[in-house]
């Protein structure tokens, strides 16, 4: 690839938002065209942004100037639009999760990898300063070796604020495969690959009730367990707890600690692409009584922050490099066998063995990445 990339953006809906208003920030992509099922709905989007085209899913597809389709529809469609821009020849950036099955997305790595392709998955917040600073420390052994990591993420619950909570709740997502992403590609990111998971799931109730907008006070089913508790093994040795929820009256969102022989380390919000990293080291002594407070030492956040974009922006300049990108397609379908294999366990009661693996560690982002380079 030289000069700017062509994007087109398949999925007009609110979180394209984000989306175009960053990557026509980038100098290194050019967004040619937005997408959608509702026409009307892309014309309104590329207006805003300043796209210059807008039109049907297949006039993105069959641009000849479009090199990368950023696919944001919804999960349920995420393969079959992956799938038609792969063979249509292009690289592909896919909102969270990859796909909701295991075999339609091995078969949608096995077709881009047949013809070339790069496909890359996010969530991209493993790429920002935040998380970025974090995962410096660990791998300067800041901490020591890393033992294990607790991971929390729980709220009442989006029927609360969403006017269309209804997909939340149903197949393909609930808090496991929709903020599931964000925790478990982190600790995969320090970690490696996950060798097995147990889970314990539960719903607070069968059927909610919307709580705000137009729809206030339909209810509608809930197809998934609300609540789970998870523990996952590492191939490297590591573990890790965590807990996905939406049924809790104590909103705590964004935890995220990795415990090491020497200290332990607070990672920013993995939904977040920058945040506080501070670690505390063991006490050598201690007398009966007197815990005290720990003191924390704060970590200066090092790097250029942005937002949704930054995974495909590093993807397209590792296409020129010739070098792997960090949110690849691998890494999204080990997260989503990691899911997938959660939700089995709940179901049985047993630890499941997780059958995907990476095929080398995340790599991490340089400090001087610049995303408002020209480099290509």
């Amino acid at each position: 690839m030289s000069g700017p990339v062509g994007v087109g953006v398949v999925g007009a809906g609110v979180i394209s938002d984000t989306y175009l208003e960053n990557l026509r920030s980038f100098p290194d992509v050019n967004v040619i065209i937005v997408g959608d099922l509702i026409e009307e709905r892309a014309k309104s989007q590329a207006e805003k942004h300043g796209v210059p085209s807008w039109g049907s899913v297949a006039d993105v597809l069959g641009h000849a100037d479009v090199q990368v389709v950023v696919n944001l529809t919804i999960p349920a469609a995420h393969i079959e639009v992956s799938s038609a821009a792969i063979a249509a020849g292009k690289h592909v950036w896919s909102e969270k999760p990859l796909g909701l099955d295991r075999a339609g997305v091995a078969q949608l790595l096995n077709d881009a990898a047949a013809r070339g392709l790069r496909v890359g998955s996010a969530p991209d917040t493993i790429l920002g300063p935040g998380f970025q600073t974090a995962k410096r420390a660990i791998q300067e052994g800041l901490i020591g070796e890393p033992m294990f990591a607790t991971t929390t993420f729980q709220t009442i619950g989006p029927d609360l604020w969403h006017p269309s909570p209804q997909f939340l709740f149903a197949e393909g997502a609930g808090p496991l495969l929709d903020m599931g992403p964000y925790y478990i590609s982190g600790l995969v990111s320090l970690f490696g690959s996950v060798d097995r998971v147990g889970a314990l799931g539960r719903k607070k109730a069968e059927e909610r009730v919307i709580q705000s907008g137009p729809n206030a006070g339909t209810t509608f089913p809930v197809e998934v367990p609300s609540s789970l508790q998870l523990l996952t093994s590492f191939d490297s040795g590591q573990q890790a707890s965590s807990l996905l929820s939406f049924d809790s009256a104590l909103e705590r969102h964004g935890v995220f600690e990795v415990h090491g022989t020497r200290g332990s380390l607070i990672v920013p919000d993995p939904n977040q692409f920058e945040g506080r990293s501070a670690y505390v080291t063991a006490r050598t002594s201690l007398s009966d009584g007197d815990w005290g407070e720990q003191k924390w030492i704060e970590l200066e956040q090092r790097g250029t922050v942005v937002g949704r974009g930054l995974g495909l922006l590093d993807m397209v300049r590792a296409i020129s490099a010739d070098r792997p990108h960090v949110a690849t397609g691998e890494l999204g379908y080990h997260v989503l066998d990691v899911m997938l294999s959660a939700q089995e366990s709940a179901a049985s009661g047993e630890f499941v063995t997780v059958s995907s693996s990476l095929t080398a560690p995340v790599p991490s982002v340089p400090v001087d990445f610049d995303p408002f380079a020209r480099t290509l």
